[in-house]
């Protein structure tokens, strides 16, 4: 094992674990940072959704060791209160059934708004189509992704 150093939502980690650890685990099991969910572990449902370096990446399969000195942000580094606008906009929308992968939708929507700020439906659409809803609430999320784009603005 080896002790990789990572910066999470603005702070300093320690994580002592395998190198092909997958950032998933390492985050909900070695640091407590729960709010990414496990939904796959193949990358195709979005639920593990982080940024690195202001990219949504899924956790589930980038290993711990190709993180290196980039920074990830997590649900829990958007915002201190869960005022982010995306998160605003969610919450009027009222987005969420389970919620099970709304952590991986919100920061797939916020990747997509941090690099295009006046999305197209169809741009929401293309983004937000490699994340699997259960529940089917797509058409809110699609809504909720526009709304956010004129708080953002």
């Amino acid at each position: 094992m080896a002790i990789y150093k990572l910066k999470i939502n603005g702070r300093s980690y320690e994580a002592d674990v395998e190198s092909d650890t997958p950032l998933l685990w390492v985050l909900r099991d070695n640091l407590g940072l729960v709010g990414t969910k496990y939904g796959c572990g193949i990358a195709q449902c979005g639920a593990c959704t982080v940024h690195v370096n202001g990219n949504a990446t899924r956790s589930c399969v980038l290993p711990v060791s190709s993180v290196g000195d980039a920074s990830v942000t997590t649900i829990e580094g958007l915002s201190a209160n869960g005022d982010h606008p995306v998160q605003q906009a969610w919450d009027e929308v009222d987005v969420a059934q389970c919620g099970y992968c709304q952590a991986g939708q919100i920061m797939t929507a916020v990747a997509l708004l941090n690099k295009n700020p006046n999305p197209s439906t169809a741009d929401i659409e293309n983004t937000m189509n490699g994340n699997i809803c259960r529940c089917g609430t797509y058409h809110r999320i699609r809504e909720a992704v526009a709304l956010a784009a004129t708080k953002t603005k």
